[in-house]
């Protein structure tokens, strides 16, 4: 009997579920978090006949086969690159991406990584750094005696500097697309880094047609929808609990066949 094998998988899979689901309650107030959901796959079949097979002399074939699948498997996690909503935080360096695009960080081992959390601060050198200290590409230094920062839709960075009503421009922000977001690898601390999957990093000036703004005093929250996620949670348990009672129902039936014998 393959029930208990076949019913095991489905376990395994929903308790993957449970886990995806989990991760995604957990970062609902995750700045810029972005949703993933279990994506599943059957596992092969075993062909006991096989459909066409001839049935008689005449030439009359089997319209269907006899085929047992073998269970299910995990095949992947699917982020869900939605829009978060907009949270407005009044701090003059918080960055919202309206829109497609990802802010681009270098990393302490000369690599980059990518980002939508726009909680951005300020370094002693004044250089402005992402929550980890990590610096910004391309990186922008603000001048001594920096009173505020303006921060246009396209990126242009400019600050007021002592009594002077007049700013400077100290830089442009630009955002990275991918022509693959959802092959983009989840590295931790609000950090995604690029793979073969994703394609290269295409740099590009916020506004530019197909990618997003910049909202400045305003950060990205997570697009989780705690309503579904409760309900997918509920229906995972429900698989879990039915693939469970199958494997029982499976040992009741090899008890009953072995006392028989």
């Amino acid at each position: 009997m393959k029930a208990l094998g076949i019913a095991a998988t489905g376990m395994m899979a929903q308790q993957t579920n449970v886990d995806v689901i989990s991760n995604n309650i957990a970062n609902a107030n995750t700045t810029g978090f972005k949703a993933s959901r279990a994506s599943f796959t059957d596992l092969i079949y075993e062909n006991i006949t096989r459909e066409g097979a001839v049935t008689a002399e005449e030439g009359n074939t089997r319209p269907t086969g006899l085929d047992i699948g073998l269970g299910v498997r995990t095949a992947g996690t699917v982020r869900l690159n939605t829009q978060g909503g907009l949270a407005q935080t009044e701090n003059q360096l918080d960055m919202a991406i309206d829109g497609r695009g990802y802010f681009t960080v270098n990393m302490p081992d000369g690599t980059q990584a990518f980002t939508r959390d726009g909680s951005f601060r300020l370094s002693a050198e004044g250089q402005i750094v992402n929550e980890q200290g990590f610096e910004i590409d391309p990186g922008i230094v603000l001048p001594d005696d920096t009173v505020s920062v303006s921060i246009s839709e396209t990126g242009i960075v400019s600050a007021y500097v002592g009594n002077d009503t007049t700013p400077v421009e100290v830089g442009q922000l630009t955002l990275t697309t991918f022509v693959n977001d959802a092959g983009m690898r989840p590295m931790g601390n609000n950090l995604l880094q690029a793979t073969v999957a994703s394609g290269d990093p295409i740099p590009a000036v916020p506004g530019d047609e197909g990618v997003g703004i910049l909202r400045q005093g305003y950060l990205e929250s997570s697009n989780v929808d705690i309503i579904r996620q409760i309900t997918d949670l509920i229906q995972a348990q429900r698989a879990y609990e039915m693939n469970s009672k199958a494997i029982e129902t499976a040992d009741q039936m090899m008890s009953a066949a072995n006392q028989i014998r």
